[in-house]
This record gives structure tokens, sequence and C-alpha cells, in this order.
């Protein structure tokens, strides 16, 4: 069958003129998702000298190799933060914010979050009895690159950058499982298990010394509504998890006024959607189960 190349054209730009909101036309530069993934991989490579390189590292050097990639990604970060920034600026107004200064801002915390990701790395390393060495959790643990990108992508969602944040935790969601919105607030000595399928939500507050397993989502109860039925955004809804509190895995914690009190640990497969006090112990109960002989064939109803 021959491709009318003519006509799926013109029928594609008259679905562009008829099918508004899936297009971003005469507006100002999206930020890159092309861009996205060089961006990520350039400040993994600054907070973990010597692990995210394509080629060894010495100690001679590392600071040309460090003054090299912070150049670059100073210049294509501020781009991005730039455009970002537009996207959510009322045309013709003067009050745009300037990029570089928020991105120098942000560049000059990274000394601080690597002290936190250090952290994040003990607590893998003590947590888990299978981890043989730092090296091993840094490159190969899912869950130091989503707790990575989502500390710096944290820091520019409370700079009120648009878009940029979000774009920057759904790369790593996209390649670890781990879903963390960038306005989640983390504390130290943070440790995903396995990793797969956490789903952090925008508003939890989730304190020091805190342990998830794989398949744990710390989500929304509901969805406020204004009077016209649309849902209220920025308003809490997911709920807070205080200091040393362990969640097994595929344990399921709703709502904004939920809070899990410190050094409470949530067995597997737990519901909680009410605030449960310090010190608890959530054990769901024991389901039965029946073992069968598989090499015995069941006998047919009409023959007893």
């Amino acid at each position: 069958m021959a491709c009318e190349t003519e006509s799926i054209v013109q029928r594609l730009l008259l679905s562009y003129a008829e099918v508004g909101g899936i297009n971003h036309l005469d507006g100002t530069n999206l930020p890159s998702k092309h861009a996205v993934p060089a961006i990520c991989e350039a400040l993994l490579e600054l907070l973990f000298p010597g692990f995210f390189d394509r080629e060894p590292l010495t100690a001679a050097c590392v600071a040309p190799r460090t003054q090299a990639v912070f150049t670059s990604l100073l210049q294509q970060l501020s781009l991005e933060v730039s455009r970002s920034l537009q996207c959510h600026t009322a045309p013709g107004s003067a009050t745009v914010r300037d990029p570089k200064a928020i991105v120098c801002g942000f560049l000059n915390l990274l000394p601080e979050v690597r002290a936190l990701l250090l952290t994040d790395v003990q607590a893998a390393y003590e947590g888990d009895p299978a981890a043989r060495s730092y090296e091993e959790i840094i490159l190969s643990y899912p869950c130091i690159e989503a707790i990575s990108i989502q500390r710096l992508a944290h820091l520019l969602y409370a700079e009120e950058v648009p878009l940029l944040p979000r774009m920057m935790t759904e790369w790593t969601h996209a390649r670890t499982g781990i879903d963390i919105h960038p306005g989640a607030q983390i504390g130290s000595y943070f440790f995903i298990d396995h990793g797969t399928g956490v789903v952090i939500g925008e508003t939890c507050v989730i304190g020091h010394h805190v342990k998830l397993y794989h398949g744990v989502t710390l989500g929304a109860k509901s969805f406020a509504k204004d009077e016209v039925g649309s849902i209220i955004k920025g308003i809490k809804r997911h709920p807070d998890v205080e200091d040393y509190v362990t969640i097994y895995p595929n344990a399921t914690i709703l709502g904004g006024d939920t809070v899990i009190g410190e050094r409470t640990t949530v067995g597997a497969n737990a519901f909680i959607s009410k605030t449960v006090p310090p010190h608890s112990l959530i054990a769901p109960g024991e389901q039965e189960h029946k073992i069968l002989d598989k090499r015995r064939k069941p006998v047919p109803a009409a023959a007893m």
C-alpha cells in the first residue's frame, strides 16, 4: 500500500489547528527532554567523582576534569532553567528571574548535597547485609541514583523552577522504577532497598534514618475539589514519616494528615490511612494458604 505522504501531513496540520492543548507553537522554547539526561549525568559525575565518568579518573586530573564538567554544566543548566522560567512568565512581563543566579546558587550547594548522600550510602551499607562495599552500592543500587537526582531536583523545586525538576526525577523514574516527586522533603540516612515500584508524593515529609522496601506507596488519600469540581492543587496530600521508621514491601500509606510515628515498623502489604503512634508495629494478619500435592489429581465431585 502506497503511503500518501501529502495527505497524511495535511491531516496532521489540520489536527494541529483543531486539537489544542497538546501543541506548543509560537511560544517560548520549552526545556529540552534531550538535555535532561546529559544534565543529570553531569551532576552525578560531580557528586561521585570516579564513579560515573566514562574514563578512569586519577587524582592528578580530577581538578581539570571537574572544572570542565562544571563549566559545561553551568552553561547547559542555565539555558534549561531559563527556558523553564520563560514558560511560566506572562508575555511581556519584565519580572523573569536571572537563571544564572539560580543555577549558581544551586551549584553552590553541591558540597552539602554530597555530605547528605554519604549518609544515604552509609544507610544502604548498614541496612543491607548483601552489600559488600560502598563501591557496589554507588555503582549498582538504583536508590542511590534516584535519591541523588531527587535531592538535586528538590533544590530547584524549592526555588520555584517549573518543569525541569520534575523532568529530572522522571528521568531516574524511567531508569530505576523509583518515583520520587521533587517536592518531597527527605532527611538524612535514607535507604530504599530493591526500590522498584516505590512512589513518594509531592508533599511527603520523610525524617532521618528511614528505610523503605520495594512497592511502598506514600500517596494521597483523596483530592479536595473547589466549587466547580476542579482539584485543588498545592495543599498537603501525602503522609509524613518520622525518624527511624521501616516500611516493608508493598505497604500503602495515604493521606496528608497521616503521620507514621518515629521508630515504627510497618509490615508488608499494610494499608494505612490514619496516624500511627510512635514505636508501633503494624503487622497485617496471617493469611491461610492451602498446600496441595501436585502429584495427586483432584477427585471429581460426581465420583464422591
